[in-house]
């Protein structure tokens, strides 16, 4: 694939090409850990919310909004790859999906939406993740996960607990669980 194309490996835009500008910080999503991740969330997001919260190149968004994701929220600081990602979402129709230019965390302090899933993949150089995993909690429905890439597997805040992990080459991915549901509702609640 080139450089600055990505295809949709499942759902009703499966081989669709999406295509995103050249940035140092801008790396979709691998194929093969797109594959293992919709695995882990059983392929049909049908009646799911997601929030892809640094969405770059916009592969896991529209995997999931191609997937059956009832409402997709893409958020995107640059201005370039929110241009590319609007291209995108026009040229496939997805009408599930919300587009919003925004700095992350000031889209999480202001954002009132819960979700089911939620994609963090900021940039491996960026120092994110401790603000983030104190924000995303807010906007979390109660079964939901929280998928985190990376160049590292983080040490994880009391709160977060790691329901499943991989590795492929340089990067990370985790599928993560925040607990305070479980003892908010006195209930066990599994991935």
């Amino acid at each position: 694939m080139n450089a600055n194309r990505v295809r949709i490996i499942g759902g009703v835009w499966r081989s669709r090409v999406i295509r995103f500008p050249a940035r140092e910080d801008l790396r979709p999503t691998p194929d093969r850990v797109r594959e293992t991740l919709f695995n882990w969330l059983g392929q049909d997001l049908t009646g799911k919310t997601c929030l892809d919260l640094f969405a770059g190149s916009g592969a896991l968004g529209f995997e999931a909004a191609s997937r059956g994701a009832t409402r997709v929220v893409m958020v995107e600081r640059d201005g370039a790859a929110f241009r590319a990602l609007e291209d995108n979402a026009r040229r496939l129709g997805g009408a599930a999906l919300a587009l919003k230019r925004a700095d992350a965390l000031e889209f999480l302090r202001s954002d009132d939406g819960v979700y089911d899933v939620v994609f963090l993949d900021p940039p491996f150089r960026s120092n994110y993740l401790p603000q983030l995993l104190k924000l995303v909690p807010r906007r979390l429905a109660s079964e939901a996960v929280v998928y985190l890439e990376g160049a590292g597997a983080p040490e994880l805040p009391p709160d977060w607990r790691l329901s499943k992990h991989g590795r492929a080459g340089r990067v990370c991915f985790q599928l993560l669980k925040w607990t305070r549901h479980d003892t908010e509702s006195g209930l066990s609640r599994n991935v």
